[in-house]
């Protein structure tokens, strides 16, 4: 009797997983009405959005002390393809989980243009977190003006 308890349930379960992604489709109908629906608008409809739902779903986006720094402190790296620098560079503010503006002055003219006004020169990687800025890549200096600014130890 149990198994075929737990036989049913399975079943239920497996015929029930398509409905966790469902479709929905919203359009406005001829008299304005806003109309949602899980059948396809009439052909005669040419603006419908579909929509999918995969479940409840909680989404959690940066957290309030990264969220906070970012606010008063922006980070932008001027990096380019320089190989092992501007590489540890992005590594280190990935591991971090710090949001970043990605500025290459090799690709954008106006990158370029804003590297030589903050720095006077054209190398790469420099670090710009609010108001400061580092030249080069050092480990231990990035750590402490991101620590400074308020940056979490980890993402």
């Amino acid at each position: 009797m149990k198994a075929g308890t737990l036989l049913m349930a399975v079943c239920l379960a497996a015929a029930s997983a398509p409905l966790a992604a469902a479709q929905l489709y919203q359009w406005k109908d001829a008299q304005g009405r806003t109309v949602y629906s899980d059948q396809p608008p009439p052909t005669s409809i040419r603006n419908a959005q579909q929509k999918s739902f995969k479940g409840n779903l909680i989404e959690v986006g940066e957290s309030y002390a990264v969220k906070t720094a970012r606010e008063k402190n922006p980070v932008t790296l001027y990096a380019s393809a320089c190989g092992a620098p501007c590489d540890q560079a992005r590594q280190l503010l990935a591991e971090r989980g710090v949001p970043f503006s990605n500025k290459d002055p090799q690709a954008s003219p106006e990158s370029q243009a804003e590297l030589q006004k903050l720095t006077g020169r054209l190398s790469v990687p420099v670090l710009v977190v609010g108001s400061d800025k580092i030249d080069g890549f050092e480990t231990g200096q990035w750590q402490a003006m991101l620590d400074r600014a308020g940056y979490p130890k980890s993402a």
